[in-house]
């Protein structure tokens, strides 16, 4: 088995833009006691600061949302009906996050049907709020690190060959005009 190192502090301190596109293949792990589970992030979403209208940032620094304007590398955990919302603060300086909008699970399939009992595999992961319920992802890892050690969730480097495809962002009623999704093209677990 070869060994992956953990994304360090400094792979989120760039462009959000950039670490959006550059999460696609990388290996999302939530330790759950001692077993690992996750997969290939295959889709991401890149938010930013009071100029960007879909940004939870959109209206200045609040309570809700402080971990926005703090240091990359942590995670922002939001609620979206009755969804949790998996983000990556990542930012050169400023205010930036990256929504996880889906991930190809690959390790511990078993376990994710439990907390998402689904037929279709497909079904599993492809999707925001899809994938928090198979990770057992909540608001109590809301700014943890996930560089640090004890946070039990990490993101792996991967060497993964893939094709980007980009589109504007998924279910919001404003957006910029660029094209902030960015997802592996032909892969059946990016969302709908």
């Amino acid at each position: 088995m070869v060994l992956m190192s953990v994304l360090l502090k400094k792979f989120y301190q760039r462009d959000t833009e950039t670490v959006a596109k550059d999460l696609l293949g990388k290996i999302l792990v939530r330790r759950l006691g001692d077993e690992l589970i996750g997969g290939i992030i295959v889709e991401t979403e890149a938010y930013f600061d009071a100029e960007d209208p879909a940004s939870r940032a959109f209206h200045g620094k609040k309570r809700y949302n402080s971990v926005m304007f703090g240091e990359p590398g942590h995670l922002f955990i939001y609620n979206v009906h009755q969804y949790w919302m998996l983000n990556f603060i990542a930012h050169d300086n400023g205010v930036g996050g990256i929504l996880i909008r889906a991930i190809e699970p690959t390790m511990g399939l078993e376990s994710m049907r439990e907390n998402r009992p689904v037929k279709n595999l497909r079904d599993l992961t492809s999707g925001p709020g899809k994938l928090t319920l198979a990770l057992n992802i909540d608001k109590s890892l809301n700014g943890l690190s996930v560089t640090d050690d004890s946070c039990t969730i990490h993101v792996l480097d991967n060497e993964y060959k893939h094709e980007m495809g980009k589109s504007h962002r998924i279910g919001v009623t404003k957006d910029l005009p660029e094209h902030y999704r960015f997802y592996v093209k032909n892969n059946k677990f990016v969302s709908k």
